[in-house]
C-alpha cells in the first residue's frame, strides 16, 4: 500500500467490507437516577440481523449507489460471515465494478467468500476426464494410459504456488487492481472505523428494538457518514501502515544473516 501511494499516489484507493447489527442492538451502558427504576427493556430471545456490505474512499467517502443491506430473520450462528456467501458478495462485487470510473485499488479481507479461487484444486474424487482437462490447459503433456493419480501429481507439481482468485481477476480484466489485509489486521482497514460509528449512532438511538426500526437508523447513520470522517479514518489507518512498514524495515536491518565458516579440522573444544 505504502508503494502504491508513492508511484501512483491520485489513484484512487477503496476500502470495503462487511458489518452486522441486531435487532436489539444498543447501548451496554446507560445513565439512569438511581431513585428510578425501569428503563430500556431489552427483548430477549432469537434476534433478527441486518448484514450490511459497503464501500468507499477518503476523497468522496462512500459510493451510494454501492450500499447493500439485508435482513436474515433465520439466524442460527453467532458468526455473521455465515450469512454472506460467495454468489451474494460476488453479485454484488461486479455491480460495484461497475460504479469505479477510473482504474482503482480496491481493499479488502480475506474471508472465504471474497477469495473463490480460479481452477480450484482437483482432488482424487475428480473426474479423470476433468484431471486431463485441466492437463491440457496447463499444457502438461500426459500418455492416455496414465492414472488419475499420477496424472493428478503432474498437475499438483506445476501448480503456481499463489492462488488466483476469481473476483480478483474480474477486477483486473477492467483495469482494477485488489490489495488483500493480512489476517488479523482490520486496522488497516478504516471502513472499521467507520462501522464503529454507524454501529454507535444505531445503539444510541434504537428504543423500540424492532428490526425495521433498525434498518431505518442504520440507513440514516450511514447517510450522517461524511466525507471528513472518512479523511480522518484513511488517514489514521494509512499511518499505521506506513508505520508498521517502518518497523518492518528495522526488524529486517536488524536480523542481517551471520555467517560462520567452520574448519573441517575444527572440532567443539575449538568454540
Amino acid at each position: 500500500m505504502n508503494d502504491i501511494r508513492e508511484k501512483t499516489p491520485d489513484k484512487p484507493i477503496f476500502y470495503l467490507d462487511e458489518t452486522w447489527l441486531n435487532q436489539n442492538h444498543t447501548r451496554s451502558y446507560i445513565w439512569q437516577d438511581s431513585h428510578i427504576d425501569g428503563g430500556l427493556k431489552i427483548p430477549t430471545g432469537k434476534e433478527a440481523r441486518l448484514i450490511l456490505v459497503h464501500i468507499g474512499l477518503a476523497k468522496t467517502g462512500f459510493i451510494p449507489q454501492c450500499k447493500l443491506l439485508y435482513k436474515n430473520t433465520k439466524s442460527t450462528s453467532s458468526d455473521y460471515h455465515s450469512e454472506i456467501n460467495s454468489d451474494i458478495f460476488r453479485d454484488w462485487f461486479l455491480k460495484m465494478l461497475n460504479m469505479l470510473k477510473e482504474p482503482s485499488v480496491i481493499v479488502m479481507d480475506n474471508a472465504s467468500y471474497h477469495s473463490i479461487e480460479l481452477n480450484k484444486a482437483l482432488t482424487t474424487n475428480s473426474k479423470k476426464e476433468i484431471v486431463q482437462n485441466r492437463s491440457n490447459e496447463k499444457k502438461i503433456p500426459f500418455l492416455p494410459l496414465e492414472t488419475k493419480v499420477e496424472l493428478l501429481e503432474k498437475v499438483k507439481m506445476n501448480k503456481k504456488k499463489e492462488c488466483v482468485y476469481e473476483l480478483d481477476e474480474e477486477a483486473y480484466k477492467i483495469g482494477h487492481e485488489v490489495v488483500r489485509l493480512p489476517p488479523y489486521h482490520c486496522q488497516y482497514n478504516p471502513i472499521e472505523f467507520i462501522w464503529v460509528q454507524v454501529k454507535s449512532e444505531v445503539a444510541t438511538k434504537n428504543t423500540t428494538f424492532k428490526i425495521a426500526d433498525v434498518e431505518k437508523l442504520t440507513h440514516e447513520a450511514i447517510e450522517n457518514v461524511t466525507v471528513d470522517n472518512w479523511k480522518k479514518c484513511v488517514e489514521h489507518a494509512e499511518r499505521v501502515q506506513k508505520e508498521d512498514a517502518e518497523k518492518e524495515l528495522v526488524r529486517e536491518i536488524r536480523l542481517e544473516p551471520v555467517i560462520l565458516t567452520i574448519n573441517p579440522e575444527d572440532d567443539d573444544s575449538s568454540f
